[in-house]
């Protein structure tokens, strides 16, 4: 039997499996699911040994005083003991489900809609976690083999969606039994139904906040206005100075240790179906593109590191006029990375930006929540990315594209404590309503994924060795 008709044999029971494991509520954000997801891990545990695996272990995260949410490991050794391993990622939890008023059905009642299955979770991510087993089922269907071509591992966290908070910690205990040669992302998305594409990288982050201090107290602006130095109108010209014309941030260094875009990057991104008006309606009716001279708007949003204001505040700005010379000025400022970059140190830098951009008189103080996410990026010509096209477009018939993601996640960890380059394969489309009611996934795309992963294997096996 071929990989194809083996998936569109157990099509159904694959949709009833995912369905059982979609309706446990594992929303790891709220205290009050920790047992719901305790449930998705174990009932995933549960998937695994009966998919094959002879090794399926539920870990524990986190400390007595500080406990975190279960994540399942699973291992499926290669039948030959000098073959690659591929560590395959992704995440068990989900987001809370408010408003639910918004939702047509039950966020935890799947359901099939045609070729849409509808449910938290669908497609971020127990969807395309579960392509993956269904995917190796087919491998082994077709080869007639009782093992893989390369020692597979599985590791689903359960607290992605609340920050990976004790993942990291996890990766360093465990670093022995996780050791591989590539680690798969399936925890993206592709450009279309009809446009399959690759991520390659994914943005990093960190925020600050800035206060600015002057007077003691807020002063009347008729006795003291124009003779002493007003906050407000310090935080004005230093928000403002975050950007020369062409729109690049002028916190010095910032872009010292960017990965430049390389010609065929550029290239490839510029034959993506992109339509520029369409999308800026879907930027909360933007009238206008904006951002860093001499790039496009996929790359702005993909490969170029930004800087935005996200609050500012200070003063009287309740009803009524109160004609002061306030007393301090507030902004909340996030900074987006990319390969290359290092949070601590554009931290750094722009702690010293500020220190040097504050004015006599006034006083700043920079606050700095945690260490910031770092980006990740994978190179197009690297063997493993090249591997995976080939099975993408195996599966789809088609030649596969690429892309980037201008969100953050824990990819960079796993990269770093791992060391071990990252293939992103995943089916999830953006108008798959992540995070949003009525979030779906498309079954086609599911069982392309599946197909996709059943070809991976033989492909990394080859280019990995």
């Amino acid at each position: 039997m071929d990989v194809v008709a083996y998936i569109e044999g157990e099509r159904e029971r694959f949709l009833a499996d995912l369905s059982e494991w979609l309706a446990i509520p594992s929303i790891s954000g709220d205290p009050a699911h920790a047992g719901d997801v305790r449930r998705s891990a174990e009932w995933l545990a549960g998937h695994l040994r009966a998919t094959g695996f002879p090794v399926v272990e539920v870990w524990e995260t986190g400390a007595a005083d500080d406990p975190g949410c279960p994540a399942v490991f699973a291992e499926w050794p290669a039948a030959d003991p000098d073959a690659p391993s591929v560590l395959v990622y992704g995440h068990h939890d989900v987001q809370p489900v408010e408003p639910l008023a918004e939702w047509d059905t039950d966020p935890f009642a799947p359901v099939v809609d045609g070729d849409r299955l509808i449910g938290r979770g669908a497609s971020d991510d127990k969807g395309q976690v579960f392509f993956h087993t269904l995917g190796i089922r087919a491998g082994l269907a077709a080869s007639g083999a009782d093992a893989p071509p390369v020692t597979i591992k599985l590791l689903v966290e359960g607290e992605e969606e609340s920050g990976s908070v004790h993942f990291p910690d996890l990766l360093r205990a465990r670093r022995d039994r996780l050791g591989c040669d590539a680690v798969v992302i399936s925890d993206t998305t592709m450009w279309a139904a009809d446009v399959p594409s690759m991520c390659t990288g994914m943005r990093g982050l960190t925020e600050a906040e800035v206060s600015l201090y002057g007077p003691a107290t807020d002063l009347h602006s008729g006795s003291f206005g124009g003779a002493v130095p007003n906050p407000l109108h310090a935080m004005a010209a230093l928000l403002a100075a975050l950007h020369d014309a062409d729109g690049r941030v002028t916190v010095p260094g910032f872009y010292e240790d960017v990965v430049p875009l390389t010609d065929e990057e550029r290239a490839l991104f510029a034959r993506l179906p992109f339509d520029e008006e369409a999308w800026l309606r879907t930027a909360g009716e933007s009238r206008a593109p904006y951002g860093e001279k001499g790039y496009t708007t996929l790359e702005r949003v993909w490969a170029r590191p930004t800087a935005e204001v996200n609050g500012m505040w200070g003063g009287h700005t309740g009803p009524g006029g109160k004609t002061i010379v306030p007393r301090e000025a507030h902004a909340k400022i996030s900074f987006r990375l990319v390969a290359g970059q290092d949070p601590g140190k554009v931290q750094a830098a722009f702690r010293e930006w500020v220190a040097a951009s504050t004015p006599p008189g006034v006083r700043a103080e920079v606050k700095i929540p945690g260490g910031g996410v770092r980006p990740c990026f994978s190179p197009i010509d690297s063997a493993g990315v090249r591997a995976a096209r080939r099975a993408m477009e195996r599966a789809f018939g088609t030649e596969v594209l690429f892309t980037r993601e201008g969100g953050s996640g824990p990819e960079a960890d796993l990269a770093d404590i791992l060391e071990a380059p990252l293939i992103f394969v995943a089916v999830g489309l953006d108008d798959d309503r992540i995070h949003a009611p009525n979030e779906k996934a498309e079954i086609p795309l599911l069982l392309k994924g599946a197909e996709t992963a059943a070809h991976l294997w033989e492909e990394l096996a080859v280019a990995l060795r």
